[in-house]
């Protein structure tokens, strides 16, 4: 049972750490977006685009010994030294359509790709289920936050302000915990 209670702490940190971002472009997207339903769709096509590239983490940790696996620990670590020095001041809204709320989504998405294939190669059948249920479920609640938010600016240019001050070290500790398991 401890596995289980691990693993959803771990798929709500994962979450947190590569999509606390996303929760501006939903914002922005669904204040944009006369079809709510475009920007819901679009979000979940890119997201499922990602979670599948990164099951392949999941079959190499199959075939490659764990001595190995562990090292994609680092990804995160760097992505999250990466956003830690980088100039967040880039717009990447390209409007509202479910084609380019995917895409966003996607293309936003190399963090998911680098930390979901790390958890996911060194994780069992049963935990990747559990993990990928659980981002798919914080998926839904940020699609319904987003949409709510997108009406307060004060909150909006809050998480816009300092929601990026948090993210990097989320990943860096997400990827220490990954490379130590």
């Amino acid at each position: 049972m401890s596995w289980l209670i691990s693993s959803l702490i771990t798929g709500v940190i994962a979450f947190a750490a590569t999509n606390l971002d996303d929760i501006l472009f939903l914002t922005i997207f669904f204040s944009e977006s006369a079809k709510k339903w475009q920007v819901v769709v679009g979000q979940y096509s890119g997201f499922t685009a990602l979670v599948l590239l990164s099951l392949v983490g999941f079959f190499g940790g199959r075939v490659l010994p764990h001595e190995w696996i562990r090292w994609l620990g680092v990804l995160p670590i760097v992505l999250g030294l990466k956003k830690l020095f980088r100039d967040r001041d880039q717009d990447r809204s390209s409007g509202s359509s479910t084609v380019s709320v995917a895409a966003v989504t996607f293309v936003n998405g190399a963090d998911n790709i680098g930390i979901y294939s790390a958890l996911f190669a060194v994780s069992d059948a049963a935990r990747v289920i559990v993990l990928i249920s659980v981002l798919y479920v914080l998926l839904a609640a940020w699609c319904l936050i987003a949409y709510r938010v997108h009406s307060q600016q004060a909150i909006a240019q809050t998480l816009k302000k300092y929601g990026h001050r948090i993210v990097p070290f989320i990943l860096i500790g997400l990827g220490i915990y990954i490379f130590v398991a």
